[in-house]
């Protein structure tokens, strides 16, 4: 049995201190929200909190809680995001954005007292998130270990500490708040810890006096940027071949969250997971925390298969709450990369949770709808600079292969132009319906008669791929009546619903790799 993992780290308070570990998220933002008057309203309401918190406090809690206060005071931060949301910014992007630049600029400054002020700044900001949505910050179980980045201040004082517990920071600071409140009321306390892989109630033991961390056997220690393995999605192909000997990858697709638990690692990567039905708001849209969980839940679950993460096609058939006022927000207009690309405060907040993500398995990001290169090198260009803004705040993140999904005609017909593009997925659904000029209503109907043409040009786009990994993901990949000719038209990576997996594995057995029945079949 593999020993227990124990992890250096700072000392921020003495004691030694054992139980049920609670993974810390940020607290979920509304799926809806007003105007400039909400945000004042949802201020008035952290400011009362904090009050109430404060009544009883001692001197040095009363000090803290006084300075959040003063800040959410402070008319600067309310006109900041005031002049976003008149930008067009929604006011959850708008009070997220106003505060990560200022938190931004306490992380990179040189004294270690005003990067310790930074979290005093993200209690602010997740406190007035949970006001905007009703859902203030929920406490933690007495006993608990606490583990998460940092810990907000309000979020000490509120607990009851009288059962124990004890707190370990991947990130933290010896000087900062919760560290002084720590050593005050005697709780175990560590930092520095660097990111470790721990699940809600693993066994946890903190040692504020050796400054140590001690997890149960098959602990992980997060790879820092950099240090992380080399990841390529696209060439492992398994132990299924077909009849005559060639190697096929099959993968699965996921939609639902909540399949990600009955995913077999042993068996099966993922080729294709609709993000847009785990971010179905603008709270989620918002919420770097959740979307990271749920991606790493995923990656986790994977082990080391790859996992090919798609980025919200939000849109048509797929509307995002909240957004449902955009202009030109159908099938054929504003979705998928054009609406990414158009808010890019949905984007960006999507690509640091993904950056952050692949550092835990074999990530790939694919792009929705793409039709032209320039928005390919639009989306590298903006995940290079959150990439970049990570690496300032000392985030463990990696850079992923960025992909696409061919499901636009005039793409597929010019796949040689897509040079930056580091894999190609066919989207059957959506190729075949702009291909017979269908409504999504009746694409059922006319996939059949629209076949030969989507494989005569999945053929063609193939050839076009320049040797690149190419696989195919639509619900025609699920289908064992196409699979001689997709087999045919040179694909070798199918990716199909987990229900439609052993269907297909059993066609493929039976066919060689040019779509041609074996013998004796």
């Amino acid at each position: 049995m593999a020993a227990p993992l124990r992890l250096t780290a700072k000392s921020a308070s003495p004691g030694i201190a054992s139980g049920p570990a609670f993974l810390a998220e940020e607290p979920k933002a509304p799926s809806a929200a007003g105007g400039y008057g909400a945000l004042e309203k949802a201020i008035d309401i952290s400011i009362g909190e904090l009050e109430r918190l404060a009544e009883g406090a001692d001197a040095e809690s009363r000090d803290i809680i006084d300075f959040q206060i003063e800040v959410l005071r402070d008319p600067t931060i309310a006109e900041a995001t005031g002049a976003r949301m008149e930008a067009d910014e929604n006011v959850v992007f708008a009070w997220v954005a106003t505060l990560d630049a200022y938190i931004g600029e306490l992380e990179a400054a040189d004294e270690e007292q005003m990067r310790a002020r930074a979290v005093d700044i993200l209690d602010i900001k997740n406190r007035v998130l949970g006001a905007l949505a009703g859902t203030p910050t929920a406490d933690f179980p007495p006993g608990s270990v606490f583990v998460g980045k940092d810990m907000e201040p309000s979020r000490f004082l509120a607990h009851d500490w009288s059962k124990g517990g004890g707190i370990a920071l991947f990130a933290g600071s010896t000087a900062g708040h919760v560290a002084l409140l720590a050593r005050a009321k005697s709780v175990p306390m560590v930092v520095g810890t660097g990111r470790f892989s721990a699940a809600d109630g693993d066994p946890v033991r903190v040692d504020g006096d050796a400054g140590a961390v001690v997890l149960k056997a098959g602990g992980m220690l997060i790879p820092a940027p950099g240090q992380a393995p080399a990841s390529d999605t696209q060439t492992e192909s398994g132990e299924l071949h077909t009849a005559d000997g060639v190697p096929i990858q099959l993968s699965i697709n996921i939609n639902d969250p909540a399949e990600i638990d009955a995913l077999d690692p042993a068996t099966a990567g993922v080729g294709l997971m609709r993000s847009e039905f785990s971010v179905t708001s603008l709270a989620d849209a918002a919420n770097e925390e959740r979307q990271l969980a749920i991606y790493r839940r995923v990656l986790e679950q994977a082990g080391d298969r790859p996992v090919i993460i798609r980025m919200l096609d939000i849109g048509g058939d797929k509307p995002l709450a909240g957004l449902e006022a955009l202009p030109a927000l159908s099938a054929s207009g504003l979705r998928g990369i054009r609406l990414l690309l158009a808010r890019p405060e949905i984007a960006r907040v999507q690509a640091r949770a993904l950056l952050r993500a692949a550092v835990f398995g074999r990530l790939s990001v694919m792009l929705p709808m793409v039709t032209f290169p320039d928005e390919i090198d639009r989306m590298r260009e903006l995940f290079r600079e959150e990439a970049e803004k990570l690496g300032h705040r000392a985030l463990p993140h990696r850079m992923p292969p960025i992909g696409m999904m061919v499901e636009v005609p005039a793409a597929a017909l010019m796949l040689d132009t897509f040079g930056s593009a580091a894999f190609f997925s066919f989207g059957t659904n959506d190729l075949t319906q702009y291909l017979a000029a269908s409504a999504r209503d009746d694409i059922d109907a006319d996939a059949g008669k629209a076949a030969p043409a989507v494989l005569r040009l999945i053929a063609q786009a193939v050839k076009l791929s320049a040797g690149k990994p190419v696989s195919i993901c639509g619900d025609m990949a699920g289908n064992p009546h196409f699979l001689p000719g997709l087999l045919a038209a040179g694909l070798r990576h199918f990716s199909v619903a987990p229900g439609r997996r052993p269907a297909i594995r059993s066609a493929i057995i039976g066919l060689n790799a040019d779509g041609t029945r074996a013998a004796g079949e």
